[in-house]
């Protein structure tokens, strides 16, 4: 209820106008001796007086605070139009200007409090209480006193209290709030969960990695929190140009006044009343209200869809990127081997070749043998124990499995063995070493029985983010790699963009500095680590799967929390909309104020139709803002 206290003030303010008007309309003739007022003339005028109270004293705070700093601002200038009016007996108007005005300060601070509140409810998510197991106890203790290494224990339809690893279990979690992802992920032995998420199914175990203030979700708040503090360029141009557009509007309200009086001849009244109304409607509210109102809704909305900017000029600069640069391992690709390919001989199936070749390989943490272990679990194929397992180290392994020894590895060892690829398997291997592919030989004392070729295969959303990326226009779409060019191309080949293979770090730099002489404005997206340098010396610098990672959090200007490469083409059709919807706002901001000016100069425009329209641009330009809260997320990834 604490927020609503703010609309106390303009509701008391509006009471008190409407009582100070009717009893005015029920005095008789006014006469200028403060001893002949009649009673209802004293009580409207204490009506308005309580109206001016209400209406201007947080108003008046505010406009005193500023003085003090030296500078004048918005809020001076209205409570100086206020008392004027009052002092030439326009005490109705004078009071529904500071109703208005203080209605529209309620509504600014309210709407935008919903941005940070968005973000600091993210914080509400995690639990305050955890069960932990220690020294063979279960216990509920305060979560901000977990320490890393403690063992939790979570419920299913119970949120996770602490970043950590799984230990014990499978479940599957909500991770939306954190990564934005809308369909949950399914989590087992060994895999991280994060603070504030919902596990979903079953009972698991996780052992704490981050104390309660240096979780992701905390970081993410604070993060969030310094950048809605960071100011973009525009939003420092128009501040810039608000304390010095004040005392124009304060120098020229002066000027007509004293021109009205003394080279016009007009009633000192009439002059005064102008140059008050000229002071409302010259005051640009909506012009400095306008970039920070759209700026701080982009954030929270890119927030609650995984992507975190850390900054509004971060947020401004995307919005100008022309073409963008990206690693290879772990950005387009998904950063580890798998299976892809395979090829087996006359009377071997392929469920037995891959039976035999994983069930030597679940022995050995190889990368290589995970890849084909899960190649198995993914096809249900049945994994049975090998014997005699023996790893020879740089060349691969050997068994017997089913009373057969086997061997699996390098073929350049399984010649050395004595075992031959006919001229199909030959075949077949060239063409998976071409595509930058690694081959597996499988085969038993006498025979080759078939290739496994494996591969870092392609990240499932990486080719609806490159076509998103492009009907947005930008252009070209590079890939830039250490790996081998024939490796790389492969890759390159799938998205159909352009490519550099065989890149020492140096290399990337100045690749980036040539497609920013080319294009225009770069940006760069890698997994935050080794990329740091290319990150740093692009126009803006994006890491992806942010979440849980220190360093990405650290080195990126932007970084998409869940490892969905379509968070980069939204974060920047976010940015160009957030450009799009300040655009709006300046003009509509400026436009009014025009016209109220040009309205003041050539009529005699009433004070409070002023007031309305100088607040009502400045409400309009916030409500405008507030529409980013609702730019559309990615929809869910098919696979």
């Amino acid at each position: 209820m604490a927020r609503w206290t703010i609309f106390i003030g303009p509701v008391v303010c509006l009471l008190m106008v409407i009582v100070g008007v009717i009893i005015d309309q029920l005095s008789p003739v006014r006469t200028p001796e403060v001893s002949q007022w009649p009673i209802q003339r004293i009580a409207s005028l204490t009506a308005f007086l309580i109206a001016f109270v209400a209406g201007g004293t947080h108003i008046s705070g505010h406009a005193l605070e500023d003085l003090r700093a030296g500078r004048v601002t918005i809020d001076f200038l209205m409570i100086l139009a206020a008392i004027g009016a009052a002092a030439i007996g326009d005490w109705a108007e004078g009071a529904i200007l500071l109703f208005l005005f203080s209605l529209s300060h309620a509504l600014e601070h309210f709407v935008l409090g919903r941005t940070r509140r968005a973000i600091r409810a993210l914080m509400q998510l995690t639990p305050d209480e955890a069960l932990v197991r220690r020294d063979g106890k279960e216990l509920t203790i305060p979560v901000d006193t977990l320490v890393i290494g403690d063992t939790v224990i979570v419920q299913p339809s119970a949120r996770i209290p602490a970043d950590g690893n799984i230990t014990l279990g499978t479940t599957s979690v909500d991770q939306s709030p954190m990564t934005g992802e809308s369909v949950p992920v399914d989590k087992q032995l060994g895999d991280p969960v994060f603070a504030g998420t919902l596990n979903l199914q079953g009972l698991v175990q996780i052992q704490v990695t981050h104390i309660s203030s240096e979780t992701t979700l905390a970081r993410m708040v604070k993060l969030v929190e310094e950048a809605q503090s960071e100011r973009a360029a525009s939003e420092q141009f128009t501040d810039w140009f608000g304390q010095r557009y004040t005392w124009v509007v304060l120098a020229g309200s002066m000027a007509i006044l004293l021109g009205g009086v003394l080279l016009l001849n007009e009633p000192f009244s009439k002059a005064f009343y102008r140059a008050m109304t000229v002071l409302v409607v010259g005051s640009p509210c909506a012009v400095v209200i306008s970039i920070p109102a759209a700026i701080l809704s982009a954030i929270t909305s890119a927030a609650r869809g995984g992507v975190l900017f850390k900054g509004g000029s971060h947020l401004e600069r995307a919005a100008l990127l022309k073409t963008m640069a990206f690693d290879k391992t772990g950005t387009l690709t998904l950063g580890r081997p798998r299976l892809v390919d395979m090829v087996a001989t006359a009377g071997i199936s392929e469920t037995d070749l891959i039976s035999a070749g994983a069930s030597l390989e679940k022995h050995s943490e190889h990368p290589l043998a995970r890849a084909v272990v899960e190649a198995a679990a993914a096809r249900g194929i049945t994994v049975t124990e090998a014997e005699g397992v023996n790893a020879v180290v740089g060349s691969g392994i050997e068994g017997i499995w089913q009373g057969k020894r086997l061997r699996a590895g390098k073929l350049s060892w399984l010649r050395d063995q004595g075992l031959m690829l006919d001229a199909d398997l030959s075949q077949k291997a060239d063409s998976f070493l071409s595509a930058g592919k690694t081959v597996i030989g499988i085969g038993d004392e006498t025979r080759v029985w078939g290739l496994l070729a494996v591969a870092d295969a392609l990240r499932p959303t990486a080719a609806a983010a490159i076509k998103e990326l492009r009907e947005l226009g930008l252009s070209p779409l590079v890939m830039l790699s250490g790996d081998h060019p024939k490796v790389a191309g492969q890759i390159a080949g799938e998205l159909g963009m352009e490519f550099q293979g065989g890149l020492l770090p140096e290399d990337k730099l100045r690749f980036i500095e040539n497609m920013r002489k080319e294009h225009g404005s770069v940006g760069m997206i890698g997994d935050g680590m080794n990329d740091a340098p290319s990150l740093a010396a692009a126009d803006v610098g994006f890491s992806l799967g942010g979440a849980g990672t220190d360093v990405a959090l650290e080195t990126a200007d932007i970084v998409l929390l869940a490892d969905d490469l379509r968070r980069l083409p939204y974060a920047i059709a976010l940015a160009r909309r957030t450009q799009q919807i300040i655009r709006q706002n300046l003009i509509l901001a400026f436009s009014v104020m025009g016209g109220l000016l040009v309205a003041t100069m050539l009529t005699t425009l009433p004070l409070p139709l002023a007031v309305v329209g100088h607040e009502g641009s400045t409400v309009a330009v916030i409500l405008n803002g507030l529409r980013l809260l609702t730019f559309p997320k990615p929809k869910p990834f098919a696979k």
